[in-house]
């Protein structure tokens, strides 16, 4: 499992990059928003892809294909909250919340990316 968790990391990381670099080259021909969609769904395609074969180490299905945003989503959810409790709440600095919050997402976004790319059966048998 924590090589799992690492690995995640990891990707995570590369994930970033795979974002930011299209996003970059995205902006000089398109609005933000659309720059930011078409990077998103590019890094949101590498991720899933880069998870199921190192992460989790499972096949890459349409359907978990088709789950997969919703570690995004839970990501969202908790980096939002955290942003929230860390500036309003702890009044840290915004610049810096995002990162932290980011951090405490790791755990959570994993445990749904795991639910979603590794069915009960295989998880029993890596346990």
């Amino acid at each position: 499992m924590s090589r799992q968790i690492l690995t995640f990391a990891v990707i995570g990381v590369v994930n970033t990059g795979t974002y930011y670099g299209p996003y970059l080259v995205l902006l000089t021909r398109f609005p933000y928003l659309v720059a930011h969609v078409l990077a998103t769904l590019l890094s949101m395609t590498g991720s899933f892809f880069l998870n199921a074969r190192f992460t989790y180490r499972t096949r890459p299905t349409l359907r978990k294909f088709l789950l997969f945003p919703l570690t995004n989503a839970a990501n969202f959810l908790v980096t939002t909250a955290g942003v929230y409790v860390l500036v309003d709440l702890l009044h840290l600095d915004s610049r810096y919340a995002p990162l932290l919050a980011s951090l405490a997402a790791i755990p959570v976004t994993f445990v749904v990316s795991r639910r979603i790319m590794v069915p009960k059966a295989e998880t029993a048998e890596i346990a």
